[in-house]
C-alpha cells in the first residue's frame, strides 16, 4: 500500500516544530488519498522521536538510528530516503522547507527522478489525487498555483508556521520499523569533526513574533562612550539590547533585523529577515527603523499581522502593514514595551 512520507527533522535527539507542522499537512494529504501516513525519523533518538511522531498522526514511522546517520550529512541522509522511495513508492514526502529539509528532499528528488515544489503555503488534492501546490514567486510579490501533472513520487517541502501542527493527541501509538543505513560509513567522503554552537543564536523560523531593527536602531539619542570605535555601530547595538530586546522579552517574542542593519554591524547575520537571511511567517512582526525595501519584504510579508514604525511617513513599510506609527522608534518602543508589561501583568 503506498504511503504520504514526512520526513521528520531532528535536532539533539529531539524533533524539530517545524516537522510537526509537516505532518499536519501529511495527515489532511494522508486522508484526501486515502492512504496511511508514515512518519521517516533518522538519527540519534529515532525512536523516541517516532514515538512523538505518533502524537502528531503518523499511523506508522519508519526509523533508522545508524551511527552514520547520529549527526546530518547529506549523503546518507539523502541516500537513505532515496532508497525508500524507490522500494515503497509513496504518493508524497513532504519536510519542512528548513536548510536541511530543502537539500535532501532535493538530492532524493533528483536521485528518483522526481518533481518537487518547495516552499509551498497550500495544498489541494484534486479528485484523480493531482496535487495544487500554492507558493511565493518573484520574492513573495505574488503567490502561484503550480500543478503536478506526472504521475509518482511528489517531494514537497512546506514554509515553516504556513500549516498547523494537528493536536498532540498523548494517547497515539504508530507501528515502528526499523530499516539499515543505505550507505557504510567507509563510502561516506563528508566527515563532522566538531561543532561549534553560536551563543545567542536565534530561531526566527518558529517564532510566533518578531521584533526586527533596522538602519533607524542608529538614531539612538544616547552618547556613545569616548572609547567606542564607531560611535553609530555603538548607539545601534545598545538599541537592540536595550530597547527592541525589553520589547521582545515582554512579549516572548525573538528579535530580527534588517540587511542593512547586519550590514552596518549592528547585530550578527543570525537575526537577519529577508531575501538574502531568513523567511519568516510570525502571527506578529514589528518592524522598528526599517524602510521596507522589497529584499526585506521578500522574508517577511507573509507574516499575518504587520506592525510599522518609522519617523518616515512615506516608507515602503507602510503599505503592507496592517498598523502603523509614525514617530521616533526610539519614544514609541519603550512607551509600547510599558503598555505591554502593564496589560500583561509582567
Amino acid at each position: 500500500m503506498s504511503a504520504v512520507y514526512v520526513l521528520v527533522e531532528t535536532f539533539k535527539g529531539e524533533g524539530v516544530g517545524a516537522s510537526w507542522e509537516a505532518l499536519g499537512v501529511g495527515r489532511t494529504l494522508a486522508d484526501q488519498m486515502s492512504v496511511p501516513l508514515t512518519a521517516l525519523v533518522f538519527g540519534e533518538g529515532a525512536r523516541a522521536v517516532a514515538e512523538v511522531a505518533a502524537q502528531y498522526g503518523a499511523e506508522k514511522a519508519i526509523i533508522c538510528a545508524d551511527a552514520t546517520l547520529a549527526e546530518y550529512r547529506l549523503e546518507p541522509y539523502a541516500a537513505l530516503l532515496t532508497k525508500l522511495v524507490q522500494d515503497n513508492a509513496p504518493k508524497a514526502v513532504i519536510a519542512p522547507a528548513t536548510s536541511r529539509g530543502r537539500e535532501v528532499m532535493a538530492a532524493s528528488a533528483a536521485d528518483t527522478d522526481s518533481p518537487m515544489i518547495s516552499d509551498v503555503m497550500g495544498l489541494t488534492v484534486s479528485g484523480d489525487g493531482k496535487l495544487t501546490a500554492e507558493r511565493p514567486a518573484y520574492a513573495g510579490k505574488v503567490l502561484s498555483d503550480v500543478a503536478v501533472e506526472v504521475d509518482g513520487t511528489q517531494f514537497i517541502t512546506i514554509r515553516s508556521r504556513a500549516f498547523k501542527a494537528n493536536d498532540l493527541n498523548a494517547g497515539a501509538t504508530a507501528e515502528i520499523e526499523e530499516v539499515a543505513a543505505a550507505l557504510a560509513e567507509d563510502a561516506i567522503v563528508s566527515k563532522v569533526e566538531s561543532f561549534e554552537e553560536e551563543a545567542g543564536s536565534v530561531n526566527l523560523a518558529d517564532a510566533a513574533i518578531i521584533i526586527s531593527g533596522g538602519r533607524g536602531m542608529a538614531n539612538n539619542p544616547k552618547d556613545a562612550p569616548a572609547d567606542a570605535e564607531d560611535a553609530e555601530i555603538w548607539k545601534a547595538q545598545d538599541g537592540f539590547e536595550s530597547t527592541l530586546k525589553p520589547l521582545a522579552d515582554a512579549l516572548g517574542a525573538a528579535v530580527g533585523a534588517s540587511r542593512a542593519a547586519v550590514d552596518a554591524g549592528f547585530i550578527p547575520y543570525a537575526h537577519q529577515v529577508g531575501q538574502t537571511g531568513k523567511t519568516v511567517a510570525p502571527d506578529l512582526y514589528i518592524a522598528a527603523g526599517i524602510s521596507g525595501a522589497i529584499q526585506h519584504q521578500a522574508g517577511m510579508r507573509t507574516s499575518k499581522i504587520i506592525v510599522a514604525i518609522n519617523k518616515d511617513p512615506e516608507a515602503p513599510i507602510f503599505k503592507m502593514a496592517r498598523f502603523g506609527v509614525v514617530g521616533d522608534l526610539y519614544q514609541v518602543v519603550p512607551a509600547l514595551t510599558e503598555e505591554v508589561k502593564k496589560r500583561l501583568g509582567n
